[in-house]
């Protein structure tokens, strides 16, 4: 862990509640919009997320499976995420939103117009700002907390104790 964190206290809830309470409150406020608001499918939504948790390297991130109605992905859909390139696993959508999560991380200047052509064709205009939104909230505050140790000390979803990579 990078940061001080007081004896007893829930080192997110303490970074992001207490140290910097008016940027971190709102910061998860925007971070909770993301799912309590998406009108994007499951496995788009969940593809676009899980591409960006495997850039990150944020251990809760990778671990933490978006649930809806009672619904998540299947287990191997993360090693799908993996090679959204090749996997018979995605539909077109789902495939341009894992694509689209890497490219927007990794080299955002080379969003072409061949690639604007393919993602218009799937994607409405709300569809695309709403998933331009969640993955800038997942590359930043996934980054934040894995850059900071938050990541290794969170409780994961799974119970598993977190790994750093």
């Amino acid at each position: 862990m990078n940061i001080d964190i007081p004896e007893g206290k829930d080192a997110i809830e303490y970074v992001w509640g207490e140290m910097v309470p008016g940027i971190g409150i709102a910061a998860s406020k925007f971070s909770m919009s993301v799912y309590a608001h998406s009108t994007l499918g499951l496995r788009e939504f969940e593809a676009a997320r899980l591409r960006i948790a495997q850039i990150n390297g944020c251990a809760f991130c990778l671990d933490w499976r978006t649930e809806r109605d009672g619904q998540r992905v299947e287990e191997e859909f993360a090693d799908a995420v993996t090679e959204w390139r090749t996997t018979d696993a995605f539909d077109d959508r789902t495939r341009l939103a894992a694509e689209y999560a890497e490219r927007y991380a990794l080299d955002h200047h080379g969003l072409d117009d061949e690639f604007w052509t393919r993602m218009t064709a799937q994607y409405s205009q709300l569809e695309i700002v709403e998933l331009s939104m969640s993955i800038g909230s997942w590359l930043a505050f996934g980054r934040l907390n894995h850059v900071l140790g938050l990541d290794t000390v969170c409780r994961l979803p799974s119970g598993r104790s977190p790994v750093r990579k």
